[in-house]
């Protein structure tokens, strides 16, 4: 994935957040580095591949609409590789015409619709004091009406929060008038911002995919409620560096890290140990799984 947006920029501060709690929480969009740069690292890094991926994803840990530069990046980077470009956004920002603009860029575009209700919105995703979430949700439509590539729309459910009926009922109506090619009914599986975040009960889950159906049709709508296999690999010659960038973006489960090192024929006990010792990470239990995460005192943390 392209990290476009320094560590925690992001106009949400949302309480499941992987990548911790949000440290700049704005909506101005600023110029974070150079385009031709993070495009040529982009590139460089496709080349050393020996299996193309699928796509090249704009995931950072902030919010990528806030890079100023993302639709010159999104085009340098489809000018040099034959590969999609994706990009996974709050929808926050979709009111701006320049937003939407850098966004039409992309293959595929991933927007975030947690709740539609004043409350749950401001204690769920937590926003800059400055959203509207009645301009939020016209962005959204907006966009949707314009955008001509592949749209997919996550709502992430929380336990005590947005995991139940009238909320899946609000969301899913809203959702009926937006051109979404799918949508994904999501849970924490990661280490949240909160450590209080859970996510809902099977049966809330299995009462949720069938609300969202109901208003959306059943091929639409699909639940991604389990750990997802590690589907990743590390492209840089310094693992180290590579496992700090990959857990600046989200938690890293510790057998996946001990998987890649072992890849590399590398020893995976020494390397935790020196990672911990350095203060660049922690480990903590989720889900009844341990995972990375960056150390609080970490540089960019």
């Amino acid at each position: 994935g392209v990290n476009n947006v320094p560590y925690k920029h992001c106009s949400y501060s949302c309480v499941y957040c992987q990548a911790g709690r949000t440290t700049h929480l704005e909506v101005k969009r600023s110029f974070f580095q150079d385009p031709e740069e993070l495009a040529s690292e982009v590139v460089e890094a496709v080349d050393r591949l020996e299996v193309k991926p699928d796509f090249i994803t704009f995931v950072p840990d902030g919010e990528p609409t806030l890079d100023a530069c993302l639709g010159r990046e999104a085009e340098l980077i489809k000018s040099s590789v034959e590969v999609p470009l994706a990009v996974l956004s709050n929808s926050s920002l979709l009111w701006m015409e320049d937003v939407r603009s850098d966004l039409q860029v992309f293959d595929l575009v991933s927007l975030k619709v947690d709740a539609v209700s004043e409350d749950t919105w401001r204690r769920l995703n937590r926003p800059h004091p400055s959203l509207s979430l009645e301009r939020v949700l016209e962005g959204v439509r907006i966009f949707a009406d314009e955008y001509g590539g592949t749209l997919v729309v996550e709502v992430m459910l929380v336990e005590g929060l947005n995991a139940r009926e009238e909320e899946y009922r609000r969301v899913a109506e809203f959702l009926r008038g937006v051109r979404a090619d799918r949508v994904y009914l999501m849970v924490p599986t990661r280490p949240p911002a909160e450590e209080w975040v859970r996510a809902p009960s099977w049966d809330e889950l299995a009462r949720a995919r069938e609300v969202f159906s109901e208003e959306l049709g059943g091929d639409r709508v699909r639940l991604l409620a389990s750990h997802e296999g590690p589907g990743f690999r590390l492209v840089g010659e310094n693992f180290k560096d590579e496992v700090l960038r990959l857990i600046a973006v989200h938690p890293l489960r510790l057998d996946y890290f001990e998987e890649l090192a072992r890849e590399r024929g590398l020893d995976a006990v020494r390397l935790l140990d020196e990672l911990i010792d350095e203060g660049a990470v922690r480990i903590v239990e989720y889900g009844g799984l341990k995972f990375l995460i960056r150390s609080r005192g970490a540089p960019g943390a």
